[in-house]
């Protein structure tokens, strides 16, 4: 890993070992997006990025969805197009997001992009561009 972009601290919401699942809308909301659609937009903000995109947890089991992790209660205020869910919190239901450790075995997730001190987060606005741009 880049030392310029490894954390001093690891965020509280990445476990130790192993991967554990995480409420949405607490430490972060995240983005769900599947299969080669999610592929697509995780590339295309690595590449815009310059490979610093934030926190992107890939499914390596079941339906391969990639979570993009975006700052607390900040992904309802888009309106994501078919094919992308915002998981935050809400009064009607509760969704959780499975996050990997930064190393060991942490199978069936892994990190696509991992947070660092420059981008602890997907930037919003940006993630909703490539959607967007994406499913057109």
């Amino acid at each position: 890993m880049n030392p310029r972009n490894s954390l001093d601290t690891v965020p509280s919401w990445v476990p130790a070992v192993g991967h554990a699942l995480r409420h949405a809308g607490i430490h972060f909301d995240a983005v769900r997006i599947g299969g080669m659609l999610g592929e697509e937009v995780a590339y295309e903000l690595m590449q815009f990025t310059h490979f610093e995109a934030g926190p992107i947890v890939r499914e390596l089991a079941g339906e391969q969805n990639l979570y993009f992790l975006l700052p607390p209660q900040t992904a309802a205020a888009y309106s994501w197009p078919a094919g992308a869910r915002a998981l935050s919190r809400s009064g009607r239901s509760a969704a959780f997001v499975g996050v990997p450790a930064l190393e060991g075995l942490t199978w069936p997730l892994d990190w696509r992009s991992r947070p660092t001190e420059e981008s602890p987060f997907v930037e919003p606005d940006l993630l909703y561009e490539t959607v967007l741009r994406a499913v057109r």
